[in-house]
Formats: structure tokens, sequence, C-alpha cells
């Protein structure tokens, strides 16, 4: 049976105010958690692990005030794990690692924590699942790449995007021009154990968009009054591993290669977007928020991105028409650190909510993850909780 708002709602309606607890998984995005949690007044607790809870056990240890260690992330649902983080009042905020390890089927029907966002838009990352992203990002009208149901259909540049075959978390996306270099590419990924067929089966195809990417970053405010719709706090763009080590090399070089490329993650750069286009990215977030409050009640809570790129309008025969094309979406903690210290947004954000600041004596915002925080804090103050969690 799916949890129900309702039982969620009773469940935060009898935690102590006072005494709030935020709760993350010991990955993706734990420190960012837990420092802003901590800066804002939280107890904290990150559930880790084994052999993998250094970062936060050890390193990390100042940033949690409890440290719950498990033998699998999945056990998270254990009822006496459940029962202990019920008893520190604790109101969890999901990241990616939660949704691929602990899994929908467990977070929408045995997971019991009230969450800080919306526990059934998590679902919707994935590509093949019914009602996923692109299905919220065609009904809202957004731009995105052209898809190729077929190989044979492949008529220009295509990025193929399939997961590892031996991690769950990263990608092993490759290019291709034609039918022929599609099948030829894959089953060079396939012998190299790299990804497997089932994986290739899921795919998705689409067209490569010749722009500038961009990560627009933000957060979705669960309480319009007195935050306002949502706010825009600035762009990133990501590392891979090993994908930028080739770009690094000279094009000659690049040519003597032959390892597949992979586009896993490894760190974050903030960049600007010009003044002028800035619009579109406004505009795509407010289509996608309407279109969740629409489709997935009650709508998108909290911190998200909308991963995309700004090139010429493929629909404007003249290319004189700028757009923002939208590939992914990161229903939850998009993870960028980098946006906090590089982003000239937060800065006017510190301006725009000062006096909500002032209220809990913070000076300013300087992490995307402030703002979830300040949600909490206030919504806790003013008996509100029930509107932030489900």
């Amino acid at each position: 049976m799916t949890i129900k708002r309702d039982e969620i709602q009773k469940i935060v309606s009898e935690y102590d105010p006072e005494n709030i607890t935020i709760g993350v998984l010991g990955s993706h995005s734990a420190e960012e958690v837990g420092a802003s949690a901590k800066a804002f007044g939280f107890s904290t607790a990150v559930i880790c692990q084994k052999g993998r809870e250094e970062l936060y056990a050890k390193y990390n240890r100042h940033l949690f005030d409890h440290v719950i260690l498990l033998d699998k992330f999945s056990d998270i649902i254990r009822e006496d794990i459940q029962r202990d983080l019920l008893d520190l009042n604790t109101i969890f905020v999901p990241n990616r690692s939660f949704s691929v390890y602990v899994g929908y089927e467990n977070i929408e029907e045995k997971f019991f924590i009230p969450m800080y966002g919306n526990r059934f838009l998590l679902r919707a990352e994935e590509r093949n699942a019914p009602r996923n992203q692109y299905w919220l990002l065609e009904r809202a009208g957004i731009k995105i790449p052209k898809k190729f149901d077929r190989p044979e259909d492949i008529d220009r540049l295509v990025i193929v995007k399939v997961q590892q075959k031996k991690k769950p978390l990263e990608r092993a996306f490759f290019y291709a021009s034609s039918p022929e270099d599609y099948y030829r590419k894959s089953e060079e990924l396939i012998n190299k154990d790299v990804i497997d067929k089932e994986g290739l089966k899921k795919a998705r195809i689409e067209e490569y968009v010749l722009g500038q990417k961009f990560n627009a970053n933000f957060q979705g405010w669960a309480l319009k009054d007195p935050f306002g719709d949502f706010d825009f706090l600035g762009f990133d763009d990501r590392k891979q591993t090993n994908l930028h080590g080739v770009l690094s090399l000279p094009a000659r070089d690049q040519l003597m290669l032959d390892v597949p490329i992979k586009n896993e993650e490894i760190g974050h750069y903030g960049l600007t977007m010009r003044e002028s286009q800035k619009p579109l990215v406004y505009e795509a977030a407010e289509r996608f928020r309407s279109i969740c409050e629409e489709e997935y009640p009650p709508g998108m809570i909290g911190l998200f991105a909308l991963q995309g790129a700004v090139a010429y309008d493929q629909d404007d025969p003249e290319q004189k028409r700028l757009t923002f094309y939208i590939f992914d979406v990161s229903p939850r903690i998009p993870g960028s650190p980098c946006v906090g210290p590089t982003s000239p947004e937060m800065r006017r954000l510190t301006l725009k909510h000062r006096d909500m600041l002032r209220r809990f004596n913070i000076d300013r915002v300087e992490a995307p993850m402030d703002l979830p925080m300040l949600e909490i804090k206030y919504a806790a103050k003013v008996e509100r909780l029930g509107e932030t969690v489900t």
C-alpha cells in the first residue's frame, strides 16, 4: 500500500518542533545537508553503509550528531531504524543515492519518516518509468531534444544514455551519427563489459544539442506564503571521468585512444549566463513547477535542477532564436556544492529573504541547502511542518 500524505502529516504533527533532526543518507550530498542543517541550529543524523562511512563518521563527524551505521543502505526501512529516526523527530532530505539504493517501492510504501520534498516525484527521474521526467517536460511545453525510438532512425548526431553495467549510479553515454555507428559503438562497450544488452534496451537515444550546457538550480517552496513559488539559485556544469581527461588531449592524441568514454560525474564548476537569456530559464522552471503540482501534488518541493543547454532553436529555420533545451531533471538535491560560492544569485537571495533570515539570527544564505533549512525552520516555528513533507 502506498503511503498517504496525511499519514506522514499526522506523524510530523506529533514531533517536538523545537527539537527537529535533519536526516540524510551518507552519500551524494550529505555534507551539504549536514553543514546547512547545523548552520540553522538543527540536530543532524546521517545513515551510513558499512565501508562507506569514513567521510561522515570520521572526517566530517562535526556535521552529524547521530551516525547510524547499516550493513546496506536499504536497511533504513527496518522497523527499529525507523523507530530511532522517529524518536529523533527526523525530517529526511532525499538525495540521488537514497533513490537508487533504497528503491522506489521501499520509499513509497515502507519508509514512514516525514520527507522534505515529494517522495512520489523521485521515481519520475527514471527514464523508463511511466509519467517520467520527459513526460512532464513535454506536458509542460518545455523544449527537449528530439527522441529516436529506434537506432535505425538516427539521422544526425545523437547521445545514447545508457547505465553502466556495474555501477547503477553512473552512465556510459556514447555518441553516434548513424545506425551503423550506433551498433558498432554499442557492441564495443558490451564487449568491454561497460554496458550490457539489457541496459541498452532501456537506453534513451536523443539528438545531441550543440550548445553550452547549463544546469539550472532552483528551490521550490512548499510555503508560497511567505516565500513565493520558487527561487533560482544559479548555474553549474559537471566534470566527468574519463570524458574530460580525453577532452584535455589534442585531437590527434584523442584519435589514438581506444578506451570507452564514461560520463561519471566527478566534480562541478559554476558558471553564469548572459542576463538577456535568463528569462528562458525562469520560464522553464515556472512551467515545470506548474505541471508537477498538477500531476504530482503537492508538486516540486525543495531543491531541484533542470539540466540542459542553450542553443539555437531547431524549429527556427533562420537560426536566430536561442532556446533552453532541457535533457535531464533532478527532482531532489542536485548535489552541486559549487553553486553557493560561485553564484551571484545567492547574494540576491540573501537580500530577498533578509527579513526572514533576521528572524532566526542568520546573516545570509551561503549554500543551496540553506534554503530548505530556512523553510523547515520557519515551518516548525509557525506549526506548518505538515505542508512541507510527504
